[in-house]
């Protein structure tokens, strides 16, 4: 399908930014668990540097020419901040809060990715776009009424505002990339973007030296591979995607599809039974979605 028309109505790139919501969903619950096995900068480093290991080999194992050497400094740049400093604290404050009140607030992250690219004029945004993120932040509040009511104890407030400090570089780094993602690879632009993520990261060395490896099982090594090469890897290249055919504010609405998943996986691997409002939250939240694309 020309992109022409996927942006003009439903097609594969929504299918695979609906993908892109499910894989990043359960990935709460898998950091989750992985912070309670090792230490969240030893994690975050392994995932990071691993997920851009295997980008690196894809990129240079394609046959596309490389961006320029101007480029890739760029990406690398900008890959400092959305894959390294928002990596961090993403992981640091979801190891410290609750896995539905972390999706909750990444779910804001549309809304700001509108209004800044609305204001740098990267995106145009007309009235009916506005109501249906408007329309989706209702759903989300709706949902942290729910999901309140559903978890026993009180989330941390340090881990809740390290992962909104974390979401304010991911809309940085998703509106300042969307120039990049018009005319470049997307593995490429994942590659260099990811390489740039680990220099942040590189505060992680003495965890990942003092790091107990050999004693990890199965399940952690497993949840190492999925948020690294699957969450960190395949969905990031849909994401891409999304930016170059969609745009920055009709892609990044779709990260208000994560809490809903988040909540669900909770439920079943965490015991967090969702509540009524959590359903009325979620109509809510794809009734938004589905104004934004129409």
């Amino acid at each position: 399908m020309p992109e022409s028309q996927t942006f003009a109505g439903f097609g594969k790139t929504d299918a695979l930014l609906f993908l892109m919501a499910l894989i990043w969903g359960v990935n709460f619950t898998v950091v989750k668990y992985a912070t309670e096995l090792m230490e969240p900068l030893a994690f975050t480093g392994l995932r990071v540097m691993l997920a851009a290991g295997v980008l690196l080999i894809l990129a240079y194992s394609r046959k596309e020419k490389l961006p320029s050497r101007r480029d890739i400094f760029s990406l690398i740049a900008l890959g400092m901040l959305g894959n390294g400093i928002y990596q961090i604290f993403f992981v640091e404050g979801i190891s410290r809060t609750r896995v539905g009140n972390a999706a909750l607030v990444v779910a804001a992250t549309p809304a700001l990715i509108a209004i800044t690219s609305r204001v740098r004029g990267v995106d145009r945004v007309n009235r009916k776009v506005l109501a249906g993120i408007a329309l989706s932040l209702v759903g989300v509040a709706i949902v942290v009424l729910g999901s309140a009511r559903a978890n026993n104890g009180t989330p941390t407030f340090l881990g809740t505002m390290l992962v909104f400090f974390g979401t304010l570089c991911w809309t940085a780094f998703t509106v300042m990339l969307q120039s990049y993602a018009r005319r470049l690879d997307p593995i490429q632009l994942s590659a260099f973007t990811m390489v740039g993520g680990t220099i942040p990261l590189l505060v992680a060395m003495p965890s990942l030296i003092r790091a107990p490896w050999s004693q990890f099982g199965f399940a952690a090594w497993g949840a190492v591979f999925y948020a690294s090469v699957i969450s960190m890897g395949l969905a990031y290249l849909f994401w891409y995607r999304g930016l170059r055919v969609l745009g920055p504010t009709r892609t990044a609405v779709y990260s208000n599809l994560q809490p809903v998943i988040a909540i669900l996986v909770a439920w079943i691997f965490l015991r967090e039974i969702p509540t009524v409002w959590q359903g009325i939250g979620t109509a809510t939240i794809l009734t938004g979605l589905f104004m934004t694309r129409s």
